[in-house]
Order: C-alpha cells, then sequence, then structure tokens
C-alpha cells in the first residue's frame, strides 16, 4: 500500500484526521477521503456542464441565470447549466419543449470555436500531471497518475484536487473528478457529486453501489438489451452479479463475460493517449435493433465525421479503415479494408467503410455499428489532394470544417446526416 493521507482538504490539500467534517486550517467541509485513497490512481475528470459553464463565465450577467446553449425554436437543446436542468432542461430536447419548462432561461447560439479552445487549454493542464490522457470529448478525459508521485512530491488524489482549484482560478470553469482503479468505476464516481466533485471509490464500493442500479446503467446496454436481459432475469446488476459467469456466457457469448466482469466493477482498459493511439475510432449502440441500409449509413456518417475530425486535430492520417457490427444476439462483424495511401477526409473514409456495409445487408438486425482508422501517420502523408477529384472533395470539407469551426457543428449539414431515427448512447 502507497502511504499517504486517508483525508485531505480538497481546497488547501492541508492532511486531517480520517473523520474530519471541515478542514482545521481554512474551515472547507470540502474534504476528500477514502482508506485505499493513496493507490488510486485512475481519474475520469468532467467539466461541469461545460458550454453554459464557458458562456457563464464570459457574460456575469447570466452567471445566476437558467442558460440554454442551442439554436432557435426548431433547434435542439446542445447543452443546459444545472439551474436550467432543475427545470427538466436537457441535452438534444427541442428548444421549444426546453422553454415551456423554463420559459425564463437565457438562449445562447452554441461557440464551438471557443468551446474548443478553452477544452484545449483544460487538456493542456491535465497533460502537465501525466502523459497519459486518453480525451473522449472536448470537455472530458481519463488520466492515469500511476508511477507520478514522486515528481508530483504528493498522492494522485491531491495531485487532482490541486489541478480542479487551479482550473476554476485560472480559467473559470469547474470540473468534477472520479478516482478509482479503472475507467469503469472513475467515470461512475465522476457523476456522484456534480458540480464541482471530487469521488474516490475502490472496486467494493462499486460492487455495492451498482447492485441496484439497472442493468441499462453499464455502457453498450441500451433499452432493447435492457428488455431483452429482462426477460431473462437480469433486471438490475446485482441480478449480474449473483450470476455465474459461465452462465452468462452460455446465454450472450462475450458479451455475457463483459456484463458478469463490469456489474463487479472489473475494467482492463487502459489509459491510453490519443497521440499514442493505434486506432482512431467511434461506434454509437442503438435503443432499437436496425437491418436498413439507409439508416445504418446515417449513423455510420455521423461516425466518420466523428473519427475525421479526430484525426484532423490530432494531425494523423491513416490507411486501414474498419468497420464494426453487432448483432441482436451480441455476434460480432469485423471488416476491414486498406487504401493506397493515408486519409483523414470524413468523405474517403466513408466511402469505403459504407461498402463495407452494404455487403453485410442481408436481412440482419444490428444493435450496434462502429468505424474505425487504423495504420497511423503523420498528416502530411495523406494522399488526400493527389488527383483534382480528391483535392476538389478535399477542399470542399475543409471549407466545411472551417464554416463550423466559426459559427458551431450545426452551420452545415451534409445530406446524408438528416431523417436518421437512430439514436446512440
Amino acid at each position: 500500500m502507497t502511504e499517504g493521507p486517508l483525508c485531505f482538504c480538497r481546497d488547501c490539500l492541508t492532511d486531517l484526521p480520517i473523520a474530519a467534517r471541515r478542514c482545521t486550517q481554512c474551515g472547507s467541509p470540502r474534504i476528500a477521503r477514502h482508506t485505499a485513497l493513496p493507490d488510486l490512481t485512475l481519474a475520469h475528470i468532467d467539466c461541469d456542464a461545460f458550454y453554459a459553464t464557458v458562456e457563464k463565465r464570459d457574460n456575469p450577467e447570466i452567471a445566476d441565470r437558467p442558460v440554454i446553449i442551442g439554436g432557435g425554436k426548431r433547434g435542439v437543446v446542445s447543452a443546459a447549466c444545472y439551474v436550467a436542468r432543475t427545470y427538466g432542461v436537457r441535452s438534444a430536447m427541442p428548444m421549444f419543449k426546453a422553454l415551456d419548462l423554463c420559459p425564463s432561461a437565457v438562449v445562447v447560439k452554441p461557440d464551438m470555436a471557443k468551446y474548443v479552445r478553452v477544452g484545449r487549454e483544460v487538456r493542456h493542464e491535465m497533460r502537465k500531471l501525466t502523459p497519459l490522457v486518453e480525451p473522449l470529448s472536448i470537455d472530458e478525459a481519463f488520466l492515469d497518475l500511476g508511477g507520478t508521485q514522486r515528481l508530483h512530491g504528493m498522492i494522485p488524489a491531491k495531485v487532482l484536487a490541486r489541478f480542479a482549484r487551479d482550473i476554476e482560478h485560472n480559467l473559470g470553469i469547474t470540473v468534477s473528478i472520479g478516482l478509482s482503479v479503472n475507467k469503469f468505476i472513475a467515470k461512475i464516481a465522476s457523476d456522484l457529486d456534480k458540480p464541482r466533485g471530487f469521488a474516490a471509490l475502490d472496486q467494493r464500493d462499486a460492487a455495492t453501489l451498482l447492485a441496484q442500479k439497472p442493468v441499462g446503467f453499464i455502457f453498450g446496454v441500451g433499452p432493447a438489451t435492457a428488455a431483452r436481459l429482462s426477460q431473462r432475469g437480469f433486471r438490475l446488476i446485482g441480478d449480474l452479479q449473483r450470476a455465474e459467469e459461465t452462465d452468462l456466457m452460455k446465454q450472450l457469448g462475450a458479451e455475457g463475460r463483459r456484463l458478469w466482469r463490469l456489474a463487479r466493477g472489473i475494467d482492463d482498459r487502459r489509459v491510453i493517449a490519443e497521440r499514442d493511439a493505434k486506432t482512431i475510432s467511434n461506434e454509437t449502440t442503438f435503443e432499437t435493433d436496425i437491418k436498413d441500409l439507409a439508416t445504418l449509413e446515417k449513423v455510420l456518417w455521423r461516425l466518420c465525421e466523428k473519427i475525421s475530425s479526430r484525426l484532423k486535430s490530432g494531425e494523423l492520417a491513416g490507411s486501414t479503415l474498419t468497420l464494426k457490427l453487432k448483432t441482436a444476439d451480441f455476434r460480432q462483424r469485423t471488416r476491414s479494408q486498406t487504401i493506397n495511401a493515408p486519409t483523414q477526409l470524413a468523405g474517403r473514409i466513408f466511402g469505403v467503410v459504407r461498402d463495407l456495409l452494404a455487403r453485410e445487408i442481408d436481412g440482419t438486425a444490428f444493435r450496434l455499428i462502429g468505424a474505425g482508422v487504423s495504420a497511423l501517420r503523420p498528416a502530411a502523408e495523406a494522399s488526400d489532394d493527389t488527383d483534382l477529384i480528391d483535392r476538389r472533395s478535399a477542399h470542399a470539407e475543409r471549407a466545411i470544417d472551417d464554416l463550423r469551426k466559426k459559427f458551431g457543428d450545426a452551420a452545415v449539414i451534409r445530406g446524408i446526416a438528416f431523417g436518421s431515427s437512430a439514436k446512440g448512447e
């Protein structure tokens, strides 16, 4: 066991007795405590109501008002502050419904260029803590601080508390931190005490906490899967905990083993720094199974756009393009194709994986679709400008990227993105 405090003040970092309720130095009630605190090194950091918090920071007049980030009355909610959420406003809700629930809300059009800029500032500060930073989105990431105690002169828990304090002071936004032994539990922990939260959980804590949660609480388990599990007698995660691993594997195959492990808080996934990643990928699980090509390709296009964005931001390109499908009975299909030279364009990625998808349309219903790009190389080696057609496509796509950076993601929407009824998790 690593030496270190079991309890400390999150504001001034003073070590405290394990039973302390307030800091004896600064009087703060914000105390971090756990008997395993010195040994917990894996964190999930999530910026609190990120878009809305940035807007409140930049306009103090709306600091105490309910704020909704989104378009006009026919648009949807991109984000909502915690005040607006108390009225029932949620992301992806139609704007007219959000305003019916909270007519006093201040509506702010999204400024993606600003959010990306602030997100990069937060990411820069994360990388001062450890090189093992795995971004999940513009406002959240996993960090592995194992082996950094000597470098920082304090246990990872204190390093993270200091990070949260400094981000709030220097950047004017707040974060919530979950600290644990693996990704799954760290992500759960970061949601426990929002906003400005700091929660530590070990594996035993997680098993107890999870037992009374519905099976849909596990990532990748959507409503359709939850219904199938319920039919088999697995309504709560506790039901999965009581099952034998071999029985779940007989019923559900590899997915059964995954659910058995996660129900107990077991997760072996490592934190992988994106710049060292061997694959850039994205996937989504459907609320209801889908079998028709038209719907699937609309979802696939959005995934390809996200992958392309990550490749561009990481100054990477790849030449092996992969399609991933999971059937309604949890069987996985993976199909790959290698192109002549690396690309980072959404259009080229989609063109290849869409053809792979078309070959799999045989009446089978799918619960998950994903895409990925591997065999990564520096962006300078991409072949996206090698001939006239490629050059025109590349220039058009980059022009769209520029417009979105300036006016937000909704500024330009490709025709293929319209009309999809699929919803990811």
